[in-house]
C-alpha cells in the first residue's frame, strides 16, 4: 500500500483525538545512560540569528535548532555554518507558515521594530516564543503581546537575563532582610548610547548590500532607503527601529528593583534631555520614575540616567576613588545604607565595606529558587515545566511598559501624570502615534 508522511503534531494530535494512549517509555531502556528520547527534544525556529541572534541560538543548542530564518546573509553566516542542517529561509512570515506543524518554539531576536509582529505571528499559531528585550518598542505592542500570552497560553520569556541572575536574587533578599532599611531611591545610569543618535535623517544614496533584504529588514516600519546608518546596528536610536538608551538597557538595570520592589507602574515620568530630534533618541536624557507606596513598601523614586551621566559621589566613596564604580550600573539607597550592583544585577555589594563584611558574613537564607539561565527556563516551561521568570504576562510585559513611558516622556516633551492601577496616563492625551505604530501593509495582525 503507498505510505503518506504525516508530521509528529499531526499525528500526536489525531492520537489525542481518538484516545490512543501511549506509555512513556524509559529514555534508559531506549538508548541507553544519557539518551535523550525525541519526544523529549524540541524543534526551534529562530528569527533573527545574527549579532546578538547568535547568542539566543547558542542558548537553545541543545534542543534541535529546526529553522534560521535571517534577512542579512553576512551577519547570520556563522550560525548558518554552525547549523548547516536546519532549513533556511528570509521572512519569518514565510517560515511559520510552512513549517507551523514541524516547530514547537520560536526566538525572536531581530531590531526591536519587528519583536512585536514575529512574537504574536508564533503565539497566535501556539508556539512557545523568547524574545530578546526590550518585548517591543510601543506600548501599545507591549500590551498586545501580554493579552496575546495570556489568551494562548504558551510559554513565554523575554531576554533580559539579569532576571536569572543570582545577583538578582541575592538583592531581593538582602532588601527584604533590610541590610539598607527602606528603600527610597534607585539610582541607574548607562554609558550608552554607543550608536549615533540626535541626529537628521541622511540624505546620502547607497545601494543596499548584496547579501541583505532591505525591504524585510525594515518590516512593519515606514519605507525609507537603504543607509549604513540604520543597519545593521545603529538602529537602536532611531524612534522607527529601536527604544534608544533606555529601552536597550533599563529592561535589565530596572528588572531588580520592579521586582524586588513590586514597583508596577508609576504616577508621575519626567525628563530633561538634551535637544530632541524628530526621528531619534536625544544624547542623553535624566527620567524621573515616581512611585507610590504599594501594600507595606514605601513610596519609591527611580532615577534613570544616559550619556556617561551618573549620580553624585555616595559619601561611602572615598575621594581618591573612582566613581562611579563602573560605567553602568546601579545603586540603592536606603534609610540605613546604599547597595551597588551591574545592570544585570551581577556582583551585589553594600557601599559600606564593614556592613558588607558583616552581611557575607552571616547573609540571609535563600528565599527564591535560582535558576539555570533564561533559556533553560524557558525550555522547561515549553515542555511543560514552570513558568519562566520573564513571561510576557506576568513580569516582562509590566517591566517593559513601566520602561516605556520614560520614552513617551521625552518624545511628548511633558510630565505624565498616570494612574498607578493600570498605568494610564491621566493628564491629557498624547499623539497615538507614540503609543501604536502603524504598520505598512503585509506587517499587521
Amino acid at each position: 500500500m503507498p505510505t503518506q508522511q504525516i508530521s509528529r503534531r499531526t499525528f500526536m494530535g489525531d492520537a489525542a483525538a481518538t484516545g490512543l494512549a501511549f506509555t512513556i517509555v524509559p529514555r534508559h531502556v531506549l538508548g541507553g545512560p544519557g539518551y535523550r528520547a525525541p519526544s523529549d527534544t524540541l524543534n526551534i525556529a529562530c528569527i533573527g540569528v545574527g549579532g546578538r541572534g547568535a547568542a539566543s541560538v547558542r542558548g537553545v543548542s541543545g534542543e534541535n535548532v529546526y529553522a534560521l530564518c535571517d534577512v542579512d546573509e553576512n551577519s547570520a553566516g556563522a550560525m548558518l555554518g554552525r547549523f548547516s542542517g536546519a532549513k533556511r529561509y528570509k521572512d519569518f512570515r514565510v517560515m511559520l507558515e510552512t513549517e507551523r506543524d514541524n516547530i514547537d518554539a520560536v526566538t525572536v531576536a531581530t531590531p526591536d521594530h519587528t519583536h512585536a509582529v514575529a512574537s504574536m505571528m508564533a503565539m497566535q499559531m501556539g508556539k512557545g516564543v523568547y524574545c530578546e528585550k526590550p518585548l517591543a518598542r510601543s506600548i501599545w505592542e507591549v500590551r498586545q503581546l501580554s493579552a496575546a500570552a495570556q489568551r494562548y497560553g504558551v510559554a513565554t520569556q523575554m531576554g533580559n537575563q539579569g532576571h536569572a541572575n543570582e545577583g538578582t536574587r541575592q538583592i531581593r533578599e538582602w532588601v527584604e532582610a533590610g541590610a539598607i532599611g527602606t528603600v527610597r531611591t534607585v539610582e541607574l545610569w548607562t554609558n550608552r548610547p554607543i550608536w549615533p543618535q540626535a541626529i537628521n535623517r541622511p540624505l546620502e544614496q547607497y545601494h543596499v548590500p548584496a547579501t541583505l533584504d532591505w525591504d524585510l529588514w525594515l518590516g512593519p516600519s515606514p519605507e525609507r532607503p537603504y543607509h549604513p546608518a540604520y543597519a545593521p546596528f545603529r538602529w537602536r536610536g532611531w524612534w522607527d527601529c529601536g527604544t534608544g538608551a533606555l529601552g536597550d538597557i533599563a529592561c535589565h538595570s530596572m528588572d531588580a528593583a520592579f521586582w524586588a520592589l513590586q514597583l508596577g507602574y508609576p504616577t508621575r515620568v519626567e525628563a530633561e534631555t538634551t535637544q530632541l530630534f524628530p526621528e531619534t533618541a536625544p544624547a542623553v536624557s535624566r527620567i524621573v520614575y515616581d512611585f507610590p507606596a504599594r501594600g507595606n513598601l514605601a513610596p519609591v523614586k527611580v532615577v534613570w540616567r544616559d550619556g556617561n551621566l551618573s549620580p553624585s559621589r555616595p559619601e561611602e566613596i572615598a575621594a581618591d576613588r573612582p566613581w562611579p564604580i563602573e560605567s553602568s550600573g546601579q545603586m540603592w539607597v536606603g534609610d540605613d545604607g546604599k547597595l551597588f550592583a551591574g545592570i544585570y544585577g551581577e556582583n551585589p555589594r553594600l557601599l559600606d565595606e564593614d556592613r558588607h563584611a558583616e552581611l557575607m558574613a552571616n547573609p540571609p537564607g535563600e528565599k527564591y529558587p535560582r535558576s539555570e539561565g533564561p533559556h533553560a527556563e524557558w525550555i522547561a516551561a515549553c515542555k511543560g515545566g514552570p513558568r519562566a521568570g520573564s513571561s510576557f504576562a506576568e513580569h516582562s510585559g509590566p517591566l517593559t511598559h513601566m520602561v516605556l513611558l520614560g520614552n513617551l516622556a521625552v518624545r511628548s516633551g511633558r510630565v505624565l501624570e498616570l494612574n498607578p492601577e493600570n498605568g494610564q496616563i491621566t493628564n491629557g492625551a498624547v499623539p497615538e502615534e507614540l503609543i501604536r505604530p502603524e504598520y505598512r501593509d503585509g506587517w499587521g495582525w
